[in-house]
């Protein structure tokens, strides 16, 4: 959904350019291949947006099948109610488009949209996507075991504050006035990274508290799938290895990346091997994970700290 903000231009297509760009003319054929996905993308607004085509996960790793299985599912009176907020402001659609929204199945029409959306905007790039999400994930668990839970979610969004009292802690979001604190009841709160989504909070009901912000090394993903052309650091490195360096603007383990590059789990391992024999990288272990990053020698390197050719040679 939120992919489709971007390449609609409702939103500033920031380190998603490449992506961008990449997908303009298939999301334009989309639109006139699927008139409910036109729906979707006509109520887009800023303000209130329908919370059914986003379900918030249900658990970790859900697939978009049963993602998608949720917004179907959506009673229809909710689905009806939803619409009709989200409508509010925006002035009466197109009869065609009021059509689909009016219909008895939309659920299945918005989530049939949805699906090929994701077949054609997403799907392609997943692999690397999800590796860094599940970094993040990981990354994310740690902190919340290490600094607790007020600092692991003032990191994440610097607007919302975590805070405990005597009987219950709760949520309070700066410069908002009044009703600006959520008292979870025991719920919980999901906290989701998104390759595509700004920062977002869902605290309404009927849908579990949700805190979604953009993950940290999403940028990496497109560097590595539109490629370079052979700086300094490929030339002194090897493209392969000068890869896994960049890559690493964003800790990970071994699997993650090999999900974000493309190679085999042996030619990682033996360009992580060399790269800490060099001293570029280093690991810690996480639990039962091996987690490599950057050494500040590793991040000289990347920012291109004494790789310029000296003018005077």
């Amino acid at each position: 959904m939120h992919s489709l903000w971007i390449v609609s231009g409702r939103r500033p297509a920031g380190p998603h350019g490449a992506w961008k760009r990449r997908h303009e003319r298939e999301y334009l054929a989309l639109l006139a291949e699927k008139p409910a996905l036109f729906a979707i993308t006509s109520l887009m607004r800023f303000g209130y947006n329908i919370d059914f085509i986003v379900p918030p996960p249900r658990r970790t790793g859900i697939s978009i099948e049963d993602e998608l299985e949720v917004v179907r599912s959506t009673p229809l009176d909710r689905a009806r109610l939803e619409i009709g907020r989200n409508l509010d402001g925006l002035g009466r659609p197109s009869p065609e488009v009021l059509a689909i929204l009016e219909a008895p199945d939309v659920t299945h029409r918005l989530a049939e949209a949805l699906a090929l959306a994701w077949e054609v905007l997403v799907a392609p790039h997943w692999d690397r996507v999800n590796a860094v999400l599940e970094q993040e994930i990981l990354r994310r668990g740690n902190r919340l075991a290490m600094a607790g839970w007020a600092q692991a979610v003032e990191e994440v969004m610097p607007d919302v504050r975590w805070c405990a009292d005597d009987t219950c802690g709760y949520l309070e979001i700066l410069d908002q006035g009044e009703n600006s604190r959520y008292r979870l009841g025991g719920q919980g709160l999901l906290l989701v990274p998104s390759v595509f989504a700004p920062f977002a909070l869902q605290l309404e009901a009927p849908w579990p508290y949700t805190l979604v912000y953009p993950s940290p090394g999403v940028a990496g993903v497109w560097e590595a799938e539109a490629g370079r052309s052979p700086g300094a650091l490929e030339r002194l490195l090897g493209r392969s290895r000068a890869a896994v360096l960049h890559a690493l603007s964003t800790p990970g383990t071994t699997t993650q990346l090999v999900a974000r590059l493309d190679m085999s789990l042996g030619n990682v391992g033996d360009h992580l091997a060399v790269l800490r024999d060099t001293g570029l990288v280093g690991r810690t272990r996480s639990g039962r994970s091996v987690i490599y990053r950057r050494t500040p020698v590793g991040d000289a390197l990347v920012r291109g700290d004494g790789l310029e050719p000296d003018p005077e040679g």
